[in-house]
């Protein structure tokens, strides 16, 4: 069931335990809706902390805040991002250091920055203030795309023998023995999806939740995707278009 919570015009944060490194939520209001990471609940002053700010400066900005303390880390132009007469969704990705601000339906975020420093992010904690209060509906669920805190059942995933196979999978869940395929501040692993009538190779970029595909000079994050398995792979060199045996 969601957390749904309701804050004052106080900017006094309401704290629960992280679901997933994604949080993801919707929220009515004026402007200057807070959430603060935190490795503990109801942290101390002194205690390193994260800081979102979406639609504060009376709802044309939005920032990152570490530790209380400005100037802020990241700050984007985001005019009218919140609505007192409708909730509007968002989510905050976290993991090792990268942070991700984005629209609950778009796949690219609006805000980012990285961490030198990571927080163990174990908390959040939701707030309004500046003349806004604030209604909250937050997805406590953890599977959606945090694959490492849920069991699947993967009945087509090949044995420890080192069969290679193309797995189903969605929401950024990845199966084991999937082939590693690059690193950009998290994992890159090879799959394929279907858009435009035809099956497109591409990378699943489990925080994101999806997998995506190159096409017509884009991405395209698709939720529902295969994923190449197989414990006996390795990545060969080529030159000019050769395909090796």
């Amino acid at each position: 069931m969601p957390i749904e919570l309701k804050t004052q015009d106080t900017l006094e944060y309401v704290f629960h335990p992280v679901p997933s490194r994604t949080l993801r939520f919707k929220v009515r209001a004026s402007n200057d809706a807070h959430i603060m990471l935190s490795a503990t609940a109801n942290p101390e002053g002194s205690d390193p902390v994260l800081e979102v700010f979406i639609g504060g400066w009376s709802n044309q900005k939005s920032a990152i805040r570490r530790d209380r303390v400005t100037p802020d880390k990241a700050n984007v132009e985001t005019p009218d991002i919140l609505s007192n007469d409708e909730l509007r969704g968002f989510w905050i990705n976290y993991l090792g250091g990268a942070i991700a601000v984005g629209k609950e339906s778009e796949v690219e975020p609006f805000l980012t920055w990285t961490d030198p420093a990571p927080i163990n992010v174990a908390f959040f904690g939701v707030s309004t203030g500046y003349g806004s209060s604030g209604e909250w509906v937050i997805d406590d669920e953890n599977y959606d795309i945090d694959p490492l805190r849920n069991i699947v059942d993967t009945p087509d995933v090949p044995s420890a023998s080192g069969e290679v196979a193309w797995v189903p999978s969605q929401g950024g869940v990845i199966p084991p023995n999937a082939v590693l395929g690059g690193f950009d501040n998290e994992n890159l692993y090879v799959g394929r999806a279907q858009h435009e009538g035809g099956v497109i190779p591409g990378k699943v970029l489990s925080s994101h939740g999806v997998c995506y595909v190159a096409w017509g000079g884009a991405e395209h994050g698709k939720q529902d995707y295969e994923v190449l398995t197989g414990s006996n792979l390795q990545w060969v060199p080529s030159v000019e278009g050769q395909v090796p045996p």
